[in-house]
């Protein structure tokens, strides 16, 4: 596997790959990662992957200075998944003034869920990935679906920009117990680790009451928001939305639906979903 740290050896190595599949990362790889970059690998010539943890998508009060950086055990997860060239930068290239100029997705789409209490945080997401996309110029580019509104996002981007990229989605990996994959996962203490699974179990429940007939969002909702509380989370929501646009479903809306959360488990956040 051949790193890059600048814009210029990327774009070389990646003018002699074929057709590419790109995935960018903030790193901290876990298996979730890893099984995306297998996917890349079986529908292109190459496979590109990033590691850059981007600050314009981080709040004030956010982990930016904490978020672990882990280059080298990244780099041979990378090699051993069949990664081709990697893409490594620091701030200063990607950049190199102050960014001035940044995509704002559709307000309809960001002021709800993520974006209720991560105000400016898909600015930032839309923002870095627009300019890896042009940095590297693949021809598929994945993103995992356990970031629901985040994939949704960077799907409408791609499609109102013309981009010619093909956006794949990444099926959620988890652990045995149902946890997603995730790198915050790791801030978790040992009681936390054993308690987290609930968050999965409740979404489980409502999309089956939901394919059993129950047609009840609100009282669902509310039933799962007090299970956890009642086990030291703090909810920030529970909801079923139409996946399309994750608006809330009309009365009588036949729109294929999904069921997303989001908790704190201690000082740790937690985010989740389950397609119904």
């Amino acid at each position: 596997m051949q790193i890059h740290t600048t814009i210029e050896s990327l774009r070389a190595a990646r003018a002699a790959a074929g057709k590419v599949a790109f995935v960018p990362t903030m790193g901290n790889l876990h298996e979730g990662h890893i099984t995306l970059m297998r996917q890349a690998g079986e529908r292109a010539d190459a496979v590109i992957a990033s590691i850059f943890v981007n600050r314009l998508q981080f709040g004030p009060r956010e982990d930016f200075d904490k978020y672990p950086r882990t280059l080298a055990a990244d780099c041979e997860r990378l090699e051993a998944a069949g990664v081709a060239h990697l893409f490594a930068p620091d701030e200063t290239v990607m950049y190199p003034t102050p960014q001035q100029y940044h995509v704002d997705p559709a307000p309809a789409h960001v002021s709800i869920l993520e974006g209720e209490f991560r105000a400016g945080h898909f600015r930032g997401v839309a923002t870095v990935v627009l300019k890896l996309l042009n940095i590297v110029q693949p021809d598929i580019a994945l993103f995992g679906k356990k970031d629901y509104q985040q994939l949704m996002v960077l799907s409408n981007m791609v499609r109102e920009f013309a981009l010619p990229v093909e956006v794949l989605p990444g099926e959620t990996v988890r652990a045995p117990d149902g946890l997603a994959l995730s790198s915050r996962n790791g801030y978790l203490s040992a009681a936390e680790r054993a308690e987290a699974p609930r968050l999965y179990r409740q979404l489980t429940a409502i999309r089956d009451a939901v394919l059993a007939g129950d047609r009840d969002f609100l009282k669902l909702e509310t039933m799962a928001v007090a299970e956890l509380a009642a086990h030291g989370w703090r909810p920030d929501y529970v909801t079923v939305r139409r996946r399309a646009d994750l608006q809330p479903p009309a009365h009588g809306d036949a729109a294929p639906l999904v069921v997303l959360a989001a908790a704190k488990l201690g000082t740790t956040r937690l985010i989740d979903n389950l397609e119904i």
